[in-house]
């Protein structure tokens, strides 16, 4: 009789020992996935994107340089002569400097050389060996040199609008594809220094403080002096562009 009660005893000894073990499994599981579940969230948080540096170049432009120097390709439309139909299209250098006294104003001067070939009018001479000739497309050139006052006009930091009256000399080469034939053969000026009046300006698209992309129009103004037929000047407006740089100097005023 004492045999089915101690097996009964351990039967229930046995079942709370399975139980106590399964209820303590059961905390570690779930103590485990609460720990492991923060560092999960953590890792799946989005990280924060880059962030950028705006700078802009054009911040220090101020326009209180004391000089600026320029330099471009040239393009100038010439007569050669008072009558030809035909003008001369040149082609060279720009370049131009100027010290500013005030905001507003400055003195600015210019040195700029045209060369090209141009239109003649018909002629017909007999060369060194006797026979008949004729003088196409000849070689002519202009310099110009001239300084005057230079104004500020409307301006921001994007770029500005400039005007400018330079008074000068003009130097005109035209006799040197003539082989020795008189101006008169081809209708041209003969070489001289001719007074000059540049009327224009410069229009300015800054690129930096220091550095501008220039556009230069001008009306170039020529006084040359003629010495066969009626008249014994002739007085000539023609156009001028010029595309280059222009670098203001860090010096202030």
């Amino acid at each position: 009789m004492r045999f089915p009660v101690s097996l009964a005893v351990l039967a229930a000894v046995a079942a709370l020992c399975v139980c106590g073990s399964s209820r303590c499994f059961a905390q570690a599981a779930s103590s485990q996935s609460s720990s492991q579940s923060p560092s999960s969230v953590q890792n799946n948080t989005p990280q924060p994107s880059p962030s950028y540096i705006v700078i802009d170049p054009l911040a220090n432009v101020r326009y209180d340089n004391r000089y600026d120097l320029s330099l471009g390709m040239a393009y100038a439309h010439i007569k050669a002569g008072p009558n030809l139909l035909q003008g001369a299209n040149l082609g060279g250098l720009n370049l131009s400097g100027s010290y500013w006294m005030s905001r507003h104003w400055a003195l600015e001067g210019t040195g700029r050389g045209y060369v090209g070939t141009s239109g003649a009018a018909p002629n017909t001479f007999l060369n060194a060996k006797g026979q008949a000739d004729s003088i196409q497309g000849p070689f002519v050139a202009q310099y110009v040199f001239a300084g005057g006052p230079e104004w500020l006009g409307p301006h921001n930091k994007h770029g500005a609008l400039i005007a400018h009256v330079l008074a000068g000399g003009a130097y005109g080469q035209f006799q040197k594809d003539l082989r020795g034939q008189p101006t008169s053969l081809v209708g041209f000026y003969y070489d001289q220094l001719a007074p000059v009046v540049v009327m224009g300006g410069h229009i300015d698209l800054n690129r930096s403080a220091q550095w501008a992309f220039r556009i230069s129009p001008d009306a170039i103004l020529t006084d040359y002096a003629v010495n066969w037929g009626r008249r014994s000047r002739q007085m000539d407006i023609n156009t001028a562009i010029s595309v280059g740089v222009e670098y203001r100097f860090k010096k202030k005023r």
